[in-house]
């Protein structure tokens, strides 16, 4: 999975077109199903649901098993949150509220062994122990992904010098917090939008966002944008429910409709 972690990570700085989800609910099983329904990653949501040290090992270890990589929304941008986060074998880390630059390389520092990440030759990332200390030191550092949050009109004005920091691989636009940040009661409001897009255009980082189910990405990646996070699992059980309710609903009318034929039933 080490490699396929690589490989995440290389695909998103190239800007291939990936999508992901988010994942509010901390259960492996509930990861391995959405982990094999074709998402290029998730996102485990550990700033805004329930999800703790064991937890997050757990769902790593689903996502694993069912190779789809996995980034951590971590609740903040500590060293040791990350380092848990990382020692288990996540493909990254999504950091909320960096808001400078300054910012970004504490949190780069805090992923990389040659910057300051503690070190461990015996977790699930090191392959509790079949790496050695300079083969794990020297390739974990290029299979860890940081993903940086803009969400505030500060880290707007900084995100093209956050961009700049090596070991940043990519910024979210974090709309929602942008438009509390700003007054606003929308995040499609005009003014979120113009700044937005001013971080998607940003020419030399992946960029993305969280896209509303049902929300046209096609407008966000002709701004810029090579990825985005889709609604939740909790979106996604929502509309699968009314979906099954709303075609239960229609079979139910047409039967109260029309006549039934009368069935006959033979003995024998």
């Amino acid at each position: 999975m080490a490699g396929r972690n690589r490989e995440f990570r290389d695909k998103l700085r190239g800007k291939q077109p990936l999508l992901a989800t988010f994942v509010k609910t901390p259960h492996p099983n509930l990861i391995e199903v959405i982990g094999a329904s074709g998402f290029d990653f998730l996102v485990l949501d550990g700033e805004h649901a329930p999800f703790e040290r064991a937890s997050i090992d757990l769902c790593v270890l689903a996502a694993r098993a069912v190779d789809c990589p996995v980034i951590v929304r971590v609740p903040d941008g500590s060293p040791a949150t990350i380092l848990a986060v990382l020692d288990s074998g996540a493909a990254g880390i999504l950091v909320p509220h960096v808001d400078t630059s300054e910012q970004a390389k504490a949190v780069v520092a805090a992923a990389r062994y040659e910057r300051g990440r503690g070190f461990a030759g015996t977790t699930r990332a090191a392959g509790y122990g079949q790496r050695s200390l300079a083969q794990h030191r020297r390739e974990a550092d290029s299979e860890v992904t940081v993903m940086c949050q803009i969400e505030s009109p500060r880290a707007v004005g900084n995100a093209s010098a956050i961009a700049e920091i090596e070991g940043v691989d990519a910024l979210f636009v974090g709309r929602a917090d942008l438009a509390v940040a700003t007054g606003e009661d929308d995040f499609h409001s005009p003014e979120v939008t113009t700044m937005t897009q001013r971080v998607l255009a940003l020419p030399n980082v992946a960029t993305g966002l969280y896209c509303a189910p049902g929300e046209d990405a096609a407008r966000w990646m002709s701004a810029g944008a090579s990825f985005a996070v889709t609604g939740s699992e909790h979106a996604l059980i929502q509309s699968g429910a009314a979906l099954l309710r709303a075609g239960f609903d229609s079979a139910a009318a047409d039967r109260d409709g029309r006549t039934l034929p009368h069935l006959e039933i033979e003995e024998g």
